[in-house]
Formats: C-alpha cells, structure tokens, sequence
C-alpha cells in the first residue's frame, strides 16, 4: 500500500514542479512582450519554443493575472537580469533563476531550470547528439529529469571521470543520464588530467577517444558546469589535481575552471600548469557553438564573468546573485 502513495506523492510533486516551470516561461514570454516589446516570433526563438507556444505562454500569463500594468511575478527581476547579461555578451541563451536566501541549496533551482531546457532536446524523436561535462549541479539536472526510453540520442562526456590514481569523480554526468533515457552513451575513457604531457598525448590517440571528441565537437548542445580555482574547489576536492597543482594554478593566476581546462580572469586558457596535461575534450575559444554554462552563486561568480569575457560559453544558466554580481563589474 505505501508505494502507490509514494508514487502518487512523486506524481504530484513533479506536476507541481511543471507548472511552476510553465508559469516561469509564461512569466518570461510575458515581459519580453509587454515590457521588452519582442513579437511572438522573436519570443519564440529566444525561448526556443514554437510560434504557437510563445503565443499560448503568453496567454497563460494574462489568465493567470500575472501580468497587469507591470508584471506581477518574483521573476521579472531575474527576467531583467537575463535579458541585460544576455544582451551583453551576446548570448543564445540566457536564463536567471531567483536567489532562494533561506534554502541550503541554492544550486536545486539552477539545475531544474537546465532540466527544462535538456528535457527539450530529449523528447525529440530526432537523434541528436548532447555533450556535458561533470559535477554537481549538472548531476541535479539529470535527476530531474523524468524516465523516458530515448535510444536515438547520443549522450557524450567531453571529461572524464578519474583522478591519474584511477579515483573516480562522484558527479558523473553521462552514463546517469543515459540510464535514466535509454541513450547511447559515450564517456571519456581518461583521467581528467594526465601525469605527463606524453601521457595526455598517448591517451588522446585511443580509438575510443577519438570517436568521444568528434561526436562532441557535433553536439547540437553542450552543458558545462563553470567552477572556481580556490583550495578544496571541485577539481581539487576530487582528487583530479593535488596540492601542489592546485597553488600553481592560483600562482598563474586561474579563476576558473571548465571540463579541467583552466583560464585567468579575462577568460584565457592557460598555457602553463595542469592545462598542459589535461585530457577533456579541447575547449573553443571562442565558441561557435551552443555552449551553455550551468553555474551561480557568489563563490562562483567571478569565474563565470571571466568564461564570458573569454567566450568560451555561449549560453548561460544561473542565479541572481551571480548575475547580480556579474553585471555590477561591467
């Protein structure tokens, strides 16, 4: 008798959960008609939604009286701030979800949004090919996103998932992913970073890894996580780099991380440190393809503003706070 309940109790809360995500987006197409003055058409490419979708949300909005002569909704804020970050760094993709004070998690809405957003690529009945690379708030994305049996997509991983000592990561993204929908998946099969640059040379010529990195380079979206460079930081925490490597990053000046790959506060990949021994796919700079960072937070902010001055992501998912922050130093 107590599993049915449970499973009505999930049940419900993931209905709830898609209509707080359907308010969202009628929020969002709401002030970019009313207040931003977008057509239907152009609301529907920046919500990569239908014509006919962006005008329903927009219908939505009005029944739910969410909009009278300003809009009445906690994210027309966040709906400024995405528009204003998306504007200057001339983003595809911008969304910022509110700063939620009183949680101990701030990153669980960051990650619900970016399910949103995947899930979109996943119902398609088109194979298509998704890269990711790891941690936590892309491991949250995952879990939210529903069982489906999606056998045509191609889940790739553009890191690996080890420490050179065979230590496994504990937020891997791809084989998760794969199980929860049924895709094909492709992980890297390396450590993150190597222990010589002959090693990183030997290990990027396997078969296997060559076929990971032409598969990412296809991807029609790519999520990251974007993380800081500071002492117990994810890279350091698990294990892919040690004490001495982590101080030498900070020495060279890395605010940030993407798949491994380091970069300073403009945004530029090093050329010294652990960057030369790192075995994740070779990050673009700048991007021409939909690279879209999943990141918030203070901690964090300084190392997203930085990968957007560099261009190595294209797209954006984070909170208030960090987008606050972020258009405060520009």
């Amino acid at each position: 008798m107590g599993e049915p309940l449970l499973e009505r109790c999930d049940a419900s809360k993931a209905g709830l959960s898609f209509r707080t995500r359907k308010l969202d987006l009628a929020a969002h197409a709401a002030w970019l008609y009313y207040i931003a003055g977008n057509t239907q058409e152009e609301i529907a490419t920046k919500l990569n939604v239908s014509r006919q979708a962006a005008q329903r949300l927009v219908a939505l909005a009005v029944s739910e009286k969410l909009i009278k002569f300003s809009l009445d909704h906690p994210l027309s804020e966040c709906i400024a701030l995405a528009e204003s970050l998306r504007h200057k760094f001339e983003l595809s993709l911008c969304e910022v979800v509110p700063t939620d004070a009183g949680s101990s998690d701030t990153l669980n809405g960051i990650s619900v949004c970016a399910a949103s957003h995947l899930e979109a690529y996943l119902i398609a009945k088109t194979p298509t090919i998704l890269a990711f690379s790891s941690g936590r708030i892309l491991r949250g994305m995952v879990e939210q996103i529903p069982s489906m049996n999606q056998p045509q997509h191609k889940i790739v991983s553009i890191i690996g998932n080890m420490s050179h000592c065979g230590r496994a990561g504990r937020h891997e993204v791809v084989m998760h992913l794969s199980d929860r929908i049924g895709s094909q998946a492709y992980p890297v099969p390396t450590p993150v970073v190597a222990t010589s640059i002959e090693e990183r040379e030997l290990l990027q010529t396997q078969r296997s890894f060559i076929t990971v990195k032409a598969f990412a380079e296809q991807a029609k979206a790519t999520f990251v996580g974007i993380s800081h460079i500071a002492w117990n930081a994810p890279l350091h925490q698990n294990g892919f780099i040690n004490d001495d490597e982590v101080a030498e990053l900070i020495e060279l000046g890395a605010v940030g991380e993407i798949a491994g790959w380091t970069y300073d506060r403009y945004g530029v990949l090093l050329h010294k440190g652990t960057n030369s021994r790192v075995t994740s796919v070779a990050l673009e700079q700048p991007a021409h393809r939909l690279i879209i960072g999943v990141a918030g937070g203070l901690k964090k902010a300084e190392a997203i503003l930085a990968a957007l001055h560099g261009k190595l992501i294209t797209g954006l998912i984070t909170d208030e706070a960090a987008a606050e922050f972020i258009l405060s130093k520009i």
